[in-house]
């Protein structure tokens, strides 16, 4: 199976190069039936046995570049050929075009060693030293050339890339803070109008339009962070510079309450300071939990349970609402499986025996 692997999918280029390589053994396989000459049937045979290594030069072409040269090694040793034929060319070139700088160094060196022994060895060659370095040469600085040249070339292309990706980044930042920004503070504004212009008497009222207010000014605090983000250049992640983590839980559940939601917050084992990405998944698993908590369930109270422990973290959150059909399921249960992927870790949501609903994640250490 190795072995057939050697030749396994050669490229189309490959495939049309030893064909059309292959036209001069086709007309010595002629003239051999035609003179009957047993030295240029061998000749043609060598020939041949250099050519078809040529299908893997792409993929193993420092095996080509050994195979070959066993070949020419045994008939320049027996006599058949004073020196190897333009399949060496192509099997040197070949190496050095797809294979790093050092390993083109050093496999050149080898082979320039080794024909400069097989040319002196079988039909001594004036210079053998330098007719090997000639031929060595050529074609490895060659390939070393186009080599540099394409990576480059991809190099400038993968550099245009990234200029593009970060001016579509900052369009879309613009683009939403000319929208959503603009409504948020008008929002923001006609709840604190509509607060200041209550009577005194309605307390329930101005508290909840006061809530409205901070989720309106925490919106707008988180929407710039964002922003922040689609205009950074690094690679840090979406949530890299959101502000948002573990330990904003406890603020988050009493927002909770101000929204109607009786819920409450327990930490377990020693807290530890958690990678950037398990940090932003905790707070958004726990946030869109109870999102859905207040959307999804009638009358709920929910609890958030945060355990810290050696290699993992794990976060879960509870509630025994009904749940209340309303036709339009939403996206978070995806977005949050999304971010425990990313992060390599498990999680596990669905309706509780006892009632209610269960969202459950951990959320190992190590491999975030």
């Amino acid at each position: 199976m190795k072995i057939v692997r050697f030749f396994q999918r050669p490229k189309v280029s490959d495939r049309t190069l030893v064909i059309v390589l292959t036209i001069p053994s086709i007309l010595g396989a002629v003239a051999v039936l035609v003179l009957g000459d047993t030295r240029l049937a061998l000749g043609n045979v060598h020939y041949l046995l250099t050519v078809l290594p040529l299908l893997m030069r792409r993929n193993r072409p420092i095996t080509t570049v050994a195979l070959v040269a066993a070949v020419d090694a045994v008939s320049i040793l027996t006599g058949l050929v004073d020196s190897p034929n333009v399949a060496t060319t192509v099997a040197l070139y070949s190496m050095s075009r797809f294979t790093t700088g050092r390993t083109t160094a050093i496999v050149s060196a080898v082979t320039w060693l080794f024909y400069t022994v097989v040319m002196e060895l079988g039909t001594p060659v004036q210079a053998a030293w330098a007719t090997a370095l000639f031929m060595v040469a050529i074609p490895a600085g060659l390939g070393q050339l186009v080599r540099l040249r394409t990576e480059l070339n991809e190099r400038g292309r993968r550099e245009a890339a990234d200029a593009a990706v970060r001016a579509e980044r900052r369009r879309i930042a613009r683009e939403l803070h000319d929208v959503v920004a603009h409504h948020i503070t008008v929002i923001n504004a006609l709840v604190g109008g509509a607060r200041a212009t209550l009577p005194p008497e309605q307390a329930v009222t101005r508290e909840a339009l006061e809530s409205a207010e901070q989720t309106a000014r925490q919106a707008m605090s988180e929407m710039r962070r964002l922003l922040d983000v689609l205009r950074a250049d690094g690679n840090e992640g979406p949530d890299a510079a959101t502000g948002v983590g573990a330990d904003r839980l406890p603020a988050l559940i009493k927002e909770a309450r101000s929204a109607g939601l009786p819920a409450h917050l327990a930490v377990t084992g020693e807290p530890v300071e958690l990678p950037a990405a398990v940090d932003h998944a905790v707070y958004r698993i726990v946030q869109e939990a109870l999102t859905n908590t207040r959307k999804h369930a009638a009358g709920a109270r929910a609890s958030v349970r945060l355990a810290y422990g050696a290699s993992a973290v794990e976060v879960e959150v509870l509630d025994d609402g009904l749940p209340k059909d309303d036709g339009t399921p939403g996206f978070g249960l995806g977005g949050m499986a999304e971010r425990v992927a990313l992060c390599g870790g498990q999680l596990s949501t669905g309706p509780r025996p006892e009632g209610g609903f269960r969202v459950h994640a951990r959320l190992p250490l190590e491999k975030a």
